[in-house]
């Protein structure tokens, strides 16, 4: 059996190193791991190969930056020379981005066989890039690997076969509990003081005792009328009441400094660059609140039971919210709904839930199932 796996960006690592290392326990599975490239800066991807055990790809695509429009068709050219090269019995997308929708589409027009790892997630939001290309590649697939029960019901609404869902657990999970023993061994202070992108002053960061934030989304730094109530929030009243650490992404920055908020940031939170996950994990496990646009750290959130304020209006992981069991509540980008939970937040307590499967076994069954197809 040959099986094409493909990473193109950050939220795919995480999910791609348990299943390369579950398919390492089978030498008669040829395994062929390629990268699109869609990041490509080395702090946002080969630190994240070498801190997570991914085994070097076989093949890069160098797809690079670009419109969606423009990576989309970059990767459906550069991929099906690879399928064309290899003939593989199978083809492996993870996630969401556009190299998992990109490869879905070449894989059915070139007869192949295709697996969906993180399938059936569905935020409603035909707005989000990603939710195209959740749509698209769930449609296609052969088979479809779930990480919840509400992601099978969603499948299940769209009338996608019974036999063509397999519910396994979250993968996301397998890399936090195989990597929770190393972030553990971090300290914040170690963490800041390497990562630090401005000279500044830091106070001491006892556990539970500090915030963590990431921002990035278009829909909260694009438009300087949402932006700048959000920063006044956050520098007036949240690093006031607790040092905030932001590791900042290039494009909040940019939208910041486009704004003339930089200053205001730089003077009131903790700005850091961006982290490895291990940094970023190990800053999960000792705040006291994560304010989030992101996705994964909803997940994480929700194991760790750090309490989350998700600054969207819907999530695609609806399993992570308090209604669910989980400890994220949505906010969205309104500075009276974040502010509301937040002070509610500051007075609740970590609570951890384990949505079922989600016991860092996932990859095994997926290979397990791979192999008896």
């Amino acid at each position: 059996m040959k099986i094409i796996s493909v990473v193109g960006a950050r939220p795919n690592f995480m999910k791609i190193a348990p299943f390369c290392r579950a398919l390492a326990k089978y030498p008669e599975v040829k395994h062929v791991l390629v990268h699109t490239g869609q990041h490509y800066d080395a702090r946002m991807s080969d630190s994240f190969f070498t801190d997570l055990g991914i085994p070097e790809p076989d093949i890069h695509l160098d797809i690079g930056s670009g419109t969606h429009a423009e990576q989309v068709g970059r990767t459906m050219i550069e991929f099906e020379k690879v399928v064309k090269a290899e003939q593989p019995d199978w083809i492996v997308v993870v996630g969401d981005v556009n190299a998992t929708c990109a490869c879905s589409i070449v894989a059915k027009k070139e007869h192949v066989k295709l697996a969906h790892i993180e399938a059936g997630l569905r935020s409603g939001d035909l707005g989000m890039p990603e939710e195209i290309n959740r749509l698209v590649t769930d449609r296609l697939a052969d088979l479809l690997f779930t990480p919840d029960r509400i992601s099978n019901e969603n499948l299940q609404k769209e009338g996608v076969a019974e036999e063509r869902i397999a519910f396994v657990g979250n993968i996301m999970i397998d890399t936090l509990e195989a990597q929770r023993s190393r972030a553990e061994q971090l300290t914040v202070a170690e963490i800041i003081r390497r990562e630090l992108l401005l000279p500044c002053e830091v106070p001491a960061m006892p556990e539970n005792g500090f915030a963590v934030m990431t921002m990035h989304r278009p829909s909260n730094v694009d438009r300087a009328e949402t932006l700048a109530p959000l920063i006044e929030f956050l520098t007036g009243e949240v690093a006031n009441d607790l040092p905030l650490l932001w590791p900042i992404h290039p494009r909040a920055r940019k939208q910041l400094e486009l704004f003339g908020l930089w200053n205001l940031v730089r003077e009131k939170i903790i700005l850091l660059n961006p982290l490895g996950y291990h940094d970023m994990l190990r800053l999960n496990m000792g705040a006291k609140v994560m304010l989030t646009d992101s996705g994964g750290l909803q997940e994480e959130c929700c194991v760790l039971g750090t309490p989350c304020l998700t600054m969207r209006w819907n999530t695609e992981r609806p399993i992570t919210l308090k209604e669910h069991g989980g400890a994220s509540v949505l906010v969205g980008n309104d500075v009276n709904r974040i502010r509301a939970a937040y002070w509610e937040e500051m007075n609740s307590s970590r609570r951890p839930q384990r949505p079922e499967l989600w016991d860092g076994h996932t990859a095994e069954r997926i290979v397990h199932i791979l192999r008896e197809k």
